[in-house]
This record gives structure tokens, C-alpha cells and sequence, in this order.
């Protein structure tokens, strides 16, 4: 799967960033058809606002889209990831279905 990583307005370090792409890459074992994925952390200053992880995943005849806000990055991920592996269930059993 193709991953693509942003990190706006701040810098994000390197174990973020893998962090963040190793998680999503377990959600290849829920459904194959994954061609690839997009994620995006951000937060707004001041500095304790809350971070935000947008994760983006296009799939075979749509786009999955997760959007979490929480006090950490790794929660944010965490809790995203979560949205996306239902979301993948439900539209894999979809395309069963037909």
C-alpha cells in the first residue's frame, strides 16, 4: 500500500511518523483492496490544543475518511485507525453482499 505522510504546522519526528504509518498499514488485513493511504496530523497553536489525525484511505470505488481529535498524537492515530477498521468491515461485507 502507498502511504503518504503530512504533518502541518509543526515537525513531526521520525517515531511519530512511523507510528502513524504502522498503524495503518494493520488495517490491510481487514480488507486486500486497499491502493492507498493518506495521513495528516495537525494542531493549531497554542500548544495544548487538542491534535488532530485525518487518515484517508482510497480503496476499490471509494475514499474511507477517519477525522480524530484528542490530547496526543499517538490517541489520535489510535482512535482513527478504530473508525477506519469498522469502516472497512461494514464495506467489505457491502461488497460481499452485492
Amino acid at each position: 500500500m502507498d502511504m503518504q505522510f503530512t504533518a502541518r504546522h509543526f515537525k513531526a519526528h521520525e517515531g511519530l511518523k512511523q507510528y502513524a504509518i504502522s498503524q495503518v498499514s494493520t488495517l490491510k488485513k481487514y480488507y486486500d483492496g486497499i491502493l492507498k493511504g493518506k495521513i495528516v496530523l495537525d494542531y493549531e497553536k497554542p500548544k495544548d490544543s487538542l491534535k488532530t489525525a485525518e487518515i484517508q484511505l482510497a480503496v476499490f470505488g471509494t475514499n474511507l475518511i477517519a477525522t480524530e481529535k484528542s490530547e496526543n498524537f499517538y490517541k489520535s492515530i489510535d482512535n482513527a485507525v478504530d473508525k477506519l477498521e469498522r469502516q472497512l468491515v461494514k464495506y467489505k461485507n457491502k461488497r460481499r453482499n452485492k
